[in-house]
């Protein structure tokens, strides 16, 4: 099997995070040949310090990568060419696939999504002004959806982690990390947001001490005006019960350990979204807005699937945590009550990871997607 995935990087790593992810799993586990296409190789760079920005084409992790230029070079297409995240495809490229003998399985991956409409779309064909058909391919937390991305072995690394104390601390230290033996270890990974400000307040004024671990991002202007001075990697500083470390960027695979490592973990976006639910410990996601708060639908179609099983009040505390930090609003009064629910919502939060495992993962739904094709 021969691929080709298209990736445009519009929010600087979610796209390329899940689209390298996905190029190395194909190629690992499913025996795949993969051409992996960027148009922003430097944000390639930053979750792999081994390619080089200003290579045209270079091969990593057995993925051969391609830098996708404005001038498009001429190329054979793969049997399977994916677009990610409705990204177009250069004309050339479309026209090569009508006039190859063999037929191509054109697919478009698509965002994450909870909402119900997904499984009534995911694998439609959509007809080509070419006369092509192209696939919509959805990801998601349901049986009549794509699946998540998730390895191999990722699971059981995670296990071995989280269930080895020497080696955590082993790995933090890597990090530069030594958080106090009782203090509550949280990482921070987020857009722009107003409510960054009345957490940290709350964080710095609790009875429980909190080392908070943030990655170099585009929360860390809101970080510095709280804090009022600039902010850079390996930078520590506290204040109150709150020790606040920023953390230089990361490869994906030091970022999932650094997930599996925290008792809470802040995400945004896809990719760090779903690496958490995979660490099976709290967290609390902050969705990339949308014009006319669209996308505070999608946020509540996936709290009301991860909040089943869960009690009453577990539940209105996870709600209320994730309304505040989504929307702005004071987070104190939403932190105290999330913070009365902590040992329940943990319990769930293996639950829920458990309960996606049993899923084919969304490589392997790919390839027996195109299998059926055939």
């Amino acid at each position: 099997m021969r691929w080709d995935i298209f990736c445009c990087v519009v929010d600087n790593y979610g796209d390329i995070g899940v689209t390298w992810r996905l190029a190395r799993q194909l190629v690992a586990e499913q025996g795949a040949r993969v051409r992996l296409w960027v148009d922003d190789l430097a944000a390639l760079a930053r979750i792999c310090p081994q390619a080089d920005a200003g290579a045209s084409c270079q091969r990593l992790d057995d993925v051969e990568v391609r830098h996708w230029a404005p001038a498009w070079q001429t190329v054979e297409p793969a049997d399977v060419v994916i677009e990610a995240f409705a990204c177009a495809l250069p004309a050339d490229y479309v026209a090569a696939m009508s006039a190859r003998e063999t037929p191509v399985l054109w697919l478009n991956l698509e965002y994450l999504s909870a909402e119900s409409w997904v499984e009534g779309c995911h694998g439609l064909p959509s007809m080509q002004g070419n006369g092509q058909q192209k696939f919509f391919f959805f990801p998601g937390f349901t049986a009549g959806t794509g699946g998540l991305l998730r390895e191999g072995g990722l699971l059981a690394a995670r296990d071995g982690l989280q269930g080895d104390a020497e080696a955590r601390t082993g790995f933090l230290a890597s990090l530069g990390i030594a958080p106090a033996a009782n203090a509550r270890l949280v990482s921070l990974f987020a857009y722009e947001n107003a409510a960054l400000a009345g957490w940290l307040d709350a964080l710095a004024g609790d009875d429980m001490a909190t080392h908070l671990l943030v990655p170099e991002g585009r929360i860390l202007g809101d970080l510095q005006r709280w804090t009022g001075q600039s902010l850079e990697a390996g930078q520590m500083l506290q204040r109150g019960a709150l020790n606040v470390q920023v953390l230089p960027f990361m490869q994906q695979d030091q970022y999932d350990a650094l997930l599996w490592c925290c008792d809470l973990n802040l995400v945004r976006g896809e990719d760090s979204f779903v690496r958490a639910q995979w660490a099976g410990r709290p967290l609390v996601w902050h969705i990339y807005p949308q014009q006319d708060d669209a996308h505070l639908e999608k946020l509540d179609a996936f709290m009301t699937l991860y909040c089943q099983g869960l009690s009453s009040q577990a539940e209105a505390a996870l709600r209320a945590l994730w309304h505040a930090w989504n929307t702005g609003e004071a987070m104190a009064p939403a932190w105290a009550a999330w913070r009365e629910q902590a040992e329940e919502l943990a319990s769930h939060a293996r639950a829920w990871a458990r309960r996606q495992a049993v899923r084919a993962d969304l490589a392997a739904a790919l390839v027996q997607f195109y299998r059926n094709w055939l």
